[in-house]
């Protein structure tokens, strides 16, 4: 078993991704990377402590390898825009990839390099990652009515998964 750990803005939307990935085992929303021990999520929102909003992922390598786990990542959030992902604005919302391993750390930046310039993804070694409060985790499975998931989780998902971006 191995573990990847990607922030693409909102963690609920990029959980509920990865949630339904073949090969990942287990997946947990939180934060990473920043200033403040045991961070909360009104800690995060103030964009000050300098953690991003990340999914902690177990996977299996023999059904998914990394590479392949990169490229559901850059498929399904915006890498171009600086500390954005659509109206959620902040550091805590930054694109990135916190590798756990010289592998990991290649993979990233070779596929950074292939996809081009415009690029703003950064690749940093992982600190430290702190679960999310109880009731981030499974957001959307658990929540799939409420308007957020509804107006921004679903029609990714149904992007990805049932218009073909899962065959790119």
């Amino acid at each position: 078993m191995q573990t990847a750990y990607f922030a693409g803005g909102c963690f609920w939307c990029v959980e509920a991704v990865f949630q339904r990935i073949d090969g990942v085992l287990g997946v947990e929303s939180g934060y990473c990377n920043g200033l403040t021990q045991n961070p909360s999520y009104s800690d995060i929102c103030t964009g000050s402590t300098g953690h991003a909003e990340v999914v902690k992922m177990s996977f299996d390598e023999t059904k998914v390898s990394f590479k392949q786990l990169l490229k559901v990542f850059f498929a399904t959030h915006d890498a171009t825009t600086l500390n954005q992902q659509g109206n959620d604005k902040g550091t805590q919302y930054r694109s990135a990839v916190f590798y756990v391993n010289a592998k990991q750390k290649d993979l990233a930046r070779q596929h950074i390099q292939i996809l081009g310039a415009d690029i703003v993804t950064e690749v940093s070694a992982l600190d430290v990652f702190y679960p999310a409060e109880k009731y981030h985790q499974n957001y959307f499975n658990n929540n799939s009515e409420q308007s957020y998931c509804q107006l921004l989780i679903a029609p990714k998902l149904d992007k990805y998964f049932t218009q073909g971006g899962a065959n790119e």
